[in-house]
């Protein structure tokens, strides 16, 4: 099965930004001294080899089955995207305190801030496209939940990645920018000091929220609850079925295996009973095409069992 497009253009959005917007940043840092711009710049070149990360988890994810990983290799994207909180949290959230603090016990006043104040107005609006890109992506995934809602219980590991960077990398230029005026109109460094472990901090809390998600689906997470009680009303639906016992589901990336154990209605012979399995499978598999694995068990009561 091939990746979702539209976390793969949501990526491609990002990394694009980024790219520019670090160029942008670190030419600004450089003439103007100041600390803030120096964080945003290594931040934005932190998310631009964050992106690429994920582009090349989504492709290792997308490897087919084989003897050593008999259910694919679709989970290893969640490998990848917490290596990208991690650095999220590293290079981006540390080395902003770190650069603040060391501006706050030697402070150098700014050079032509407002050679800062233009970069960063221009990297808020590519971010802002950046983001407006992911969203686009997100809203087809959140089915009328809150944006909260969706963080908690998407699937899509590399998109709750991306959409976490690029609201951190928007309110982190939102801080840079107000730090960067402040320390110019009062003259005063400490205000970009400031803002540069304020910035650090924000990545850090984004950062851990981004891991904690994404180490739900690293363990084994199930699919989506929505979909989860979609595949359940589906089955206790079908006319072949008498009794749903069970359904198991893990998350393998893009794809999902779903284990079922269902008493059947009486078939006649052997033979019926397969038949009517594999029309239930076969169904289900077009209503969830995201289902690569579906294993099925009939079983019966455990009364029935007993007075075998």
């Amino acid at each position: 099965m091939s990746a979702k497009p539209d976390s793969i253009r949501s990526i491609l959005y990002a990394l694009f930004a980024n790219l520019a917007i670090a160029i942008a940043k670190g030419t600004a840092a450089f003439w103007t001294g100041s600390g803030a711009m120096l964080a945003e710049s290594i931040h934005s070149l932190a998310d631009s080899g964050n992106q690429l990360l994920l582009l090349f988890g989504m492709r290792q994810s997308l490897l087919p089955a084989d003897d050593d990983y008999p259910l694919g290799q679709g989970r290893s994207i969640y490998f990848w995207s917490f290596l990208v909180a991690v650095i999220l949290f590293s290079l981006g959230g540390m080395f902003s305190i770190y650069e603040g603090v060391h501006k706050l016990q030697h402070p150098e006043p700014l050079t032509q801030p407002m050679i800062a104040v233009g970069v960063l107005i221009f990297a808020i609006i590519a971010e802002s496209i950046s983001l407006w890109g992911c969203m686009q992506a997100v809203n087809k995934e959140r089915r009328g939940r809150t944006l909260t809602a969706w963080f908690r219980e998407s699937r899509s590991s590399e998109l709750l990645v991306v959409f976490g960077e690029d609201v951190a990398a928007l309110l982190g230029l939102v801080l840079a920018l107000a730090a960067v005026l402040a320390a110019a109109i009062t003259h005063n460094p400490v205000f970009d000091a400031i803002g540069t472990i304020m910035i650090g901090v924000l990545l850090i809390v984004i950062a851990f929220m981004i891991a904690i998600e994404v180490k739900a689906l690293l363990i084994g997470q199930g699919v989506e609850p929505a979909v989860q009680q979609e595949m359940r009303d589906f089955l206790k639906n079908r006319t072949e079925i008498d009794e749903l016992y069970e359904v198991i589901t893990l998350q393998m990336g893009h794809t999902a295996m779903v284990s079922v154990k269902a008493k059947m209605h009486p078939t006649g012979t052997e033979m019926d009973l397969i038949r009517a399995i594999n029309r239930v499978e076969r169904e289900f598999l077009v209503v969830f095409p995201s289902v690569e694995w579906l294993f099925f068990e009939p079983d019966i009561q455990k009364d029935d069992r007993n007075h075998e």
